[in-house]
């Protein structure tokens, strides 16, 4: 297995993309802690658990990494997929959905970024992926928090992977177009899905696993 002996965090991992990237990476042999907004608190195969945590806030986030770090140690991957989507026109797009549509995709890729990075730096390797989206790579109609957000994760892919790229530690985004989830009925009611959740869990399993090291600060995108 590809993956033996090491740890992968993934946020948003109770469903729809963030459950399969887990399931893949515990199939490779990881002992991957999830964690998510509503999922429960279990343990999962291959010594890993699922713990609910709400990357918006600190105090979680930081409950969180604590609980990894005694448990497992510090994670050689690190996912990030939590996030929501909000769709309304622009006009009517109140500042409350706007503030919470930026803290779950783009403030808990912060949060949990800063609390592992310590680990993975003082090993001096480590990849992480974060999860951006066909809505940040162009406009979406009423979408405008998602994409503000989505952009600015694949920004901050990027000007990460430059800081880090003398630490071993590679930066990537997955952009996705439509995804046979939850989300996508909020985000495109009446959108027909293109591809599977493991699907999308397969390119993360590149990211985590055979790509080289010289592959950071990319966004793939994954929408034809």
């Amino acid at each position: 297995m590809k993956l033996a002996g090491k740890v992968a965090v993934v946020t948003g991992a109770s469903r729809g993309i963030g459950r399969a990237i887990a399931d893949v990476l515990a199939a490779e042999g990881a002992r991957v802690a999830g964690c998510s907004l509503h999922g429960p608190s279990v343990a999962t195969a291959g010594g890993g658990f699922l713990e609910v945590c709400d990357v918006r806030r600190a105090a979680d986030v930081g409950r969180f990494a604590a609980m990894v770090l005694d448990r497992l140690g510090a994670p050689d991957i690190v996912v990030n997929n939590a996030g929501t989507v909000a769709r309304a026109p622009f006009a009517a797009l109140s500042e409350e959905v706007w503030d919470d549509v930026l803290a779950s995709n783009l403030k808990g890729t912060f949060l949990i970024m800063k609390a592992f990075l310590p680990g993975m730096q003082t090993r001096g390797a480590g990849r992480i992926i974060n999860l951006g989206s066909i809505a940040g790579r162009q406009g979406t109609a009423q979408l405008a928090a998602y994409c503000a957000a989505k952009h600015a994760v694949v920004g901050l892919t990027r000007s990460l992977a430059e800081e880090l790229r003398p630490s071993g530690i590679a930066v990537n985004a997955i952009c996705p177009g439509s995804v046979d989830t939850a989300m996508l009925e909020i985000g495109m009611p009446g959108g027909v899905p293109k591809m599977t959740a493991d699907e999308i869990a397969r390119v993360a399993l590149f990211l985590a696993t055979d790509a080289p090291m010289a592959l950071t600060g990319s966004c793939i995108d994954v929408f034809g």
